[in-house]
């Protein structure tokens, strides 16, 4: 499966970035595949190991803001792995004809 998911704390200010990478730390250390964009973080594995990385990502950004808001978006596809790189070569292949 492949979950991308922002995780933004509210009540802090406009500046949210160093709150952010508290959540992008813990998806990096994690060993999962993930990317992480201007907009969302994509972590790739399976149901538990993804969720809790979700999870402990957002208690992150909990531990320093009065509140956090998640948007969580998941392609559930049992047998599909290297997912994150697969989809966008399938795109680029199309692009590029």
């Amino acid at each position: 499966m492949i979950v991308a998911f922002s995780v933004t704390p509210l009540g802090v200010g406009e500046d949210v970035g160093e709150y952010v990478a508290d959540a992008v730390r813990v998806v990096r250390e994690s060993g999962l595949p993930h990317r992480t964009d201007a907009m969302f973080t994509s972590v790739e594995g399976e149901w538990d190991e993804v969720m809790a990385v979700v999870k402990r990502a957002v208690a992150a950004v909990e531990a320093r803001a009065p509140r956090v808001s998640l948007v969580l978006k998941a392609d559930i596809r049992p047998g599909v792995t290297d997912g994150l790189t697969s989809k966008v070569a399938t795109v680029e292949r199309y692009l590029s004809e």
